[in-house]
């Protein structure tokens, strides 16, 4: 249906994703400062997708990553399973006092006039220590991968995650598979191992090897180096599909192997309170979803569900506007729940991309 060359033959995995497993500490509505309590969500921009993909839309998901053996990695470890993603571990011991550690991300939801505010504990990191030679990629490809997904945050936690893509990226391109790269621009995090400029020079190696791109404007522009198109501060609030795909525009042209790029649109009333909307563009043609309204529990992981729902689409064979409104329908219902992943289920899904309505299910 498209130029994506997605793979007939029968594979272990429909989907695999490379990139650092952390663990979300959470107080609520109740600033860090003031916290009592804390809920646990096990996290990571890579693995929300395969969690989403397994759990909500019933595909065969693997996740490569670094596990520590300690009891916060048993943790984590039980939530892979409980996801029925499954895993590809570089495993590390901790020496009992200083790691190496699963990240801690801090993040408070905020109400209303209250942002959430979002900080990191990622010192001595486990998934920042892997390196090129840590996965055995014929082994892992050898049963068949569909589609093979990493992005900007484990790009950014060192200097030599970047070139475990690339090298993640050239072996699924070997084996047949489909690749994405989520861009998922973190300035604080390309700050600390070089800054703005080494993020554009690291994105662009490994753009060299992708098929599909997900990212907003900010994360094309700051993370592509792509100038023009909307403002990140001054337009981030606007529902623009025609300037996003402008800048989309600018984008093929740098990068004119790539074939796929999509994001969510999103309008920021209050921190409760979202329009929400989707573009794709699929091999030259563009694709709008409807806005809807949401009223948001916790806004994390929103966009990796929609980027799960977008790939389950295109795997299952939707035609793009489906897959396209299955995205958009799912990373909506996505925010409704509390912690990163899915608590949604395809009927669910599938009602709301049709058009459904938040009617009482009698």
């Amino acid at each position: 249906m498209s130029s994506l060359g997605l793979r007939s033959e029968p594979s272990e995995l429909d989907f695999l994703a490379l990139g650092a497993l952390v663990h979300r500490l959470d107080p609520g509505i109740i600033p860090f400062r003031k916290a009592k309590t804390l809920d646990i969500h096990v996290s990571g921009g890579e693995y929300n997708v395969a969690a989403n993909l397994s759990d909500c839309f019933g595909m065969k998901t693997g996740i490569a990553s670094a596990m520590v053996d300690y009891p916060i990695g048993e943790l984590v470890e039980a939530k892979v399973r409980e996801y029925g993603v499954k895993p590809f571990y570089k495993r590390f011991a901790h020496d009992g006092v200083r790691g190496p550690n699963i990240a801690a991300v801090y993040s408070d939801r905020g109400l209303g006039v209250r942002a959430p505010v979002v900080f990191y504990n990622r010192s001595n990191e486990a998934g920042a220590q892997l390196k090129p030679g840590d996965f055995d990629w014929p082994a892992i490809f050898k049963g068949g991968v569909k589609w093979f997904h990493s992005g900007g945050i484990f790009a950014a936690l060192s200097e030599t995650t970047s070139q475990v893509i690339i090298e993640g990226m050239k072996a699924a391109k070997a084996a047949g598979a489909v690749t994405s790269f989520d861009l998922n621009y973190r300035a604080k995090l390309w700050a600390s191992v070089g800054g703005a400029q080494k993020g554009v020079e690291t994105i662009a190696k490994i753009v060299e090897h992708v098929d599909c791109l997900i990212g907003n404007e900010e994360d094309l522009q700051k993370g592509l180096g792509i100038e023009g198109g909307p403002d990140p501060v001054e337009q981030k609030s606007k529902l623009d599909p025609a300037a996003f795909f402008e800048l989309i525009g600018k984008v093929t042209k740098k990068h004119p192997h790539i074939k796929l790029v999509a994001t969510t649109l999103r309008e920021v009333h209050s921190t409760n309170r979202h329009d929400w909307a989707a573009v794709l563009w699929l091999d030259g043609k563009e694709y709008v979803s409807p806005t809807t309204q949401l009223d948001v529990v916790d806004r994390i992981g929103g966009g990796d569900g929609f980027c799960a729902g977008l790939i389950y689409g295109l795997l299952a064979g939707k035609s793009p506007e489906e897959a396209l409104r299955l995205g958009w329908a799912h990373g909506a219902l996505l925010t409704t729940f509390p912690g990163d992943t899915t608590m949604a289920r395809l009927p669910e899904v599938e009602a709301f991309a049709k058009g459904g309505s938040a009617r009482v299910q009698r």
